[in-house]
C-alpha cells in the first residue's frame, strides 16, 4: 500500500506535469501569432520549430546522468521554473535574435523537465505497485488544455500577447515552486514498495537500488529492449508535432478559420487526450500495455487521416480529437516500459525521452517542408503513416518476463 509520503510525491509529480503542459500549450498555440509578429516565412518558422527539439534532445541527454547522480527532483527543481521564466520572456520579446535565443533556452530546459518528471512518475508507479503513469500524462493534458483555453479567451478579448503568455505561466510557476519540494529524493526514487508490482516493477525496483553512478548505470542499459519504445515514441511525436506545431497553421491556411477557432482545435486535441487518459491506467491494468498500444495506434492513424481529408472546420476538429484519443496512451506506456528495465532506469527513460524530440524534429521538418512546398493539408499525410506504424511496435511494450501469449498481466 502507498504511504502518505508516496501520496505527497504523487501530488507533486502531478503538479510538475500540469505546469509542463500549461507552458508547452501556451507557447505552441501562439506559433501562428509569433509568425505574424516577426514576419517569419514558412521556412523561417520551420527553422525556429526545429531548433527546439534539437536542443531539447541535448537537455534530455544531460538530465539522465545528472538525475542518476543527484536525483531527478534536483533536476526538476531547477529546470521547471526556468521553463516558466523563458516562456514569459518569449511573450514580451520583440527581437528576432531574442526569439532564437529564448527558443534554444526553452528547448534545453524543457528536455530536462520532460525526462526528470517522467523519472519521478516511474518512481511513483514503482512504489504504488500498479499502473498509474498514464494519470500523470492526463494531468499534463489538463495543463495543456488550460494553456490553449487561456489563449483562445485572450484572443477573443483582444488582450495583448505578452499578457496571454504571462498570466497562465505565472500561475504555473507558483504551483511549481510550491509543490516541487515534495518530490522523491534520490534515495527514495531507487526504493520500491514491498509486494507484487506491475509487470515486474518490483524486481526492477530492487535492481534500481544500485544505480548511483551515472556512467555505470548507462553502461548496464542495453539498447535492444528499448528500441521499440524509442521508435514508438518517435512516431508518436511525428504526429504530435504535426498537430502541435502546425495545427494552428492548418486551421488558418487550409480551412480559413479565424479568431478563437485557430487554437480551438489544439484545445480539443488535448481534451480528447485527457478523456482517454483518465481511464487509461485501468485499461492497462485490465488488458496489459500491448493491446492498449495497438488500439491507440489504429485510432490515432484514423484521426490523422481525418485531418488530411476534412472538408471543413467541424470535421477537422473532430479528427483532431480522434487523433488525441489514439495518441494519449503511447507516451506514458513507453516511459513505464523503460522504467521496468531495472538498473539504469534513469538512463533508459532519458533515452526514450530523447526520441520524443527525434520524432518532434522529424515531424516539424517533414510537415514544415510539405506545408511550405505543397499545402498545410498534405503536410499531415506522413504523420498519419508514421503513427500507424506504431501498431507493429506494440509487442515491445510487453512487461519483462511475460510470455508471448499472456498479455493481461496488469490486473490488480
Amino acid at each position: 500500500m502507498p504511504t502518505p509520503r508516496d501520496r505527497r510525491a504523487r501530488v507533486a509529480t502531478w503538479a510538475a506535469f500540469f505546469v509542463q503542459g500549461l507552458c508547452f500549450a501556451t507557447l505552441l498555440t501562439h506559433v501562428i501569432d509569433l509568425q505574424h509578429k516577426f514576419g517569419l516565412s514558412d521556412g523561417d518558422l520551420t527553422l525556429v520549430l526545429l531548433l527546439v527539439p534539437v536542443i531539447a534532445g541535448i537537455g534530455s541527454g544531460v538530465a539522465g546522468p545528472l538525475a542518476a547522480r543527484y536525483g531527478s527532483a534536483a533536476v526538476l527543481r531547477v529546470s521547471q521554473p526556468g521553463v516558466c521564466a523563458v516562456v514569459i520572456l518569449i511573450g514580451w520579446n520583440d527581437l528576432l535574435t531574442g526569439l532564437y535565443a529564448l527558443s534554444a533556452a526553452f528547448g534545453l530546459l524543457v528536455g530536462a523537465v520532460d525526462a526528470a518528471m517522467n523519472m519521478q512518475a516511474v518512481a511513483v508507479e514503482r512504489r504504488y505497485g500498479m499502473s498509474v503513469l498514464t494519470g500523470f500524462h492526463a494531468v499534463w493534458s489538463v495543463g495543456s488544455m488550460l494553456g490553449a483555453g487561456v489563449n483562445s479567451a485572450f484572443s477573443a478579448l483582444g488582450a495583448g500577447q505578452g499578457w496571454s503568455f504571462t498570466v497562465p505561466v505565472a500561475i504555473g510557476a507558483a504551483v511549481s515552486v510550491a509543490m516541487l519540494p515534495r518530490l522523491y529524493e534520490r534515495t527514495e526514487e531507487a526504493t520500491g514498495q514491498a509486494g507484487e508490482t506491475t509487470g515486474g516493477a518490483g524486481e526492477a525496483a530492487g535492481q534500481a537500488g544500485g544505480t548511483a553512478g551515472g556512467d555505470a548505470a548507462a553502461a548496464r542499459v542495453p539498447w535492444r529492449p528499448i528500441v521499440p519504445l524509442c521508435l514508438a515514441m518517435a512516431f508518436l511525436y511525428v504526429g504530435d508535432a504535426a498537430i502541435s506545431n502546425y495545427g494552428t497553421v492548418y486551421m488558418e491556411k487550409a480551412l480559413h478559420a479565424g479568431g478563437w477557432l485557430v487554437p480551438f482545435a489544439y484545445l480539443i486535441y488535448q481534451a480528447a487526450m485527457l478523456l482517454a487518459r483518465v481511464p487509461g491506467d485501468l485499461a492497462v491494468r485490465r488488458y496489459g500495455p500491448v493491446p492498449v498500444v495497438r488500439a491507440g495506434a489504429v485510432i490515432a492513424a484514423v484521426g490523422m487521416a481525418g485531418i488530411v481529408v476534412a472538408p471543413g472546420v467541424p470535421v477537422a476538429v473532430a479528427a483532431f480529437g480522434i487523433a488525441g484519443i489514439g495518441l494519449s496512451i503511447i507516451a506514458p506506456q513507453s516511459f513505464s516500459a523503460a522504467g521496468r528495465l531495472g538498473a539504469g532506469a534513469e538512463t533508459a527513460i532519458a533515452r526514450v525521452n530523447m526520441f520524443n524530440y527525434v520524432g518532434f524534429l522529424v515531424g516539424a521538418a517533414v510537415v514544415g517542408v510539405l506545408n511550405d512546398t505543397v499545402n498545410a493539408r498534405v503536410a499531415f499525410v506522413p504523420a498519419a503513416v508514421m503513427v500507424g506504424l506504431i501498431l507493429f511496435l506494440a509487442r515491445g511494450f510487453r512487461p519483462t518476463g511475460e510470455p508471448a501469449g499472456r498479455e493481461v498481466a496488469h490486473r490488480v
